[in-house]
């Protein structure tokens, strides 16, 4: 997949910045999602990983994870591969079906569910070591009162002590037109030619054109970095790391992803 270069358009983006989160599933309709695979490459986005997030995760002596934005599964199989007790979700059915799907076809099995995150405690029972929302997924939730209530229900499924590991494209490049993505983080694949079609405070676009000739565009709420440090904060986590692409001194023009590590009181 070529990765995102940023590009400004008419795209009528902006007008579409107050969507309720509820539209979160429209984006993800089968003819993208049934190419979600191609567009991540399994084996090139564990290369760029390496063991980050599984060492995280051991280090802080998690067992159970709960891995919130599952998408097509990677990270659920590849954390029940590695002996995590592991709970998948999403809020596209069709992403979770996927999920089902690729553990299956590995002779996995765990829970993976549908769920919304603002009421996850109406979908996921019980207490989890660890959180994990990966793949840019939070900036789908555009109204800050939907980020506040996604993030405190995270905090609510966690143990004590427990650890929320959440990402974001490098919206602080991207909004100040300074993006340009090395390709050889998350998205890895060559299914499509990415682009961003708007940027500003309120909305980023992103624009996927195959090779038949189709196209689809990703709408999402551009956080910047410090934005998520603080909400986390103000959730009740008490320490907040922050990596780019996955190196804890990173500078922020020049990196694809910035993660946050959180910890429960």
């Amino acid at each position: 997949m070529t990765q995102p270069t940023t590009r400004t358009s008419d795209a009528p983006g902006p007008a579409r910045a107050g969507r309720d989160a509820e539209d979160f599933e429209g984006q993800y309709v089968s003819k993208l999602v049934d190419r979600w695979d191609q567009l991540i490459d399994w084996d090139r986005r564990g290369a760029g990983e390496q063991d980050f997030f599984v060492e995280l995760l051991r280090e802080a002596e998690a067992r159970r994870v709960l891995d919130v934005a599952a998408g097509t599964g990677y990270h659920a199989v590849t954390l029940a591969q590695q002996g995590f007790d592991v709970t998948a979700a999403d809020g596209s059915a069709e992403m979770i079906a996927w999920t089902r799907r690729n553990a299956e076809g590995r002779g996995l099995s765990f829970p993976a569910v549908q769920a919304d995150w603002r009421r996850l405690g109406e979908h996921i029972g019980g207490r989890y070591d660890a959180v994990v929302c990966l793949g840019s997924s939070l900036p789908h939730l555009f109204q800050e009162a939907d980020r506040r209530a996604a993030l405190a229900a995270f905090y609510e499924v966690l143990n004590p002590g427990g650890m929320l590991i959440v990402d974001h494209r490098n919206f602080d490049a991207i909004r100040r037109h300074r993006y340009s993505s090395s390709g050889n983080y998350y998205y890895c694949g060559t299914g499509a030619n990415v682009s961003i079609a708007h940027v500003d405070g309120r909305l980023c676009r992103f624009q996927y054109d195959f090779a038949d000739g189709s196209t689809h565009h990703l709408d999402v709420y551009p956080i910047l970095s410090d934005e998520l440090s603080a909400l986390l904060i103000d959730t009740g986590f008490d320490t907040v790391q922050q990596f780019g692409d996955f190196q804890e001194s990173y500078d922020i023009d020049a990196v694809d992803f910035v993660i946050h590590v959180a910890r429960k009181q």
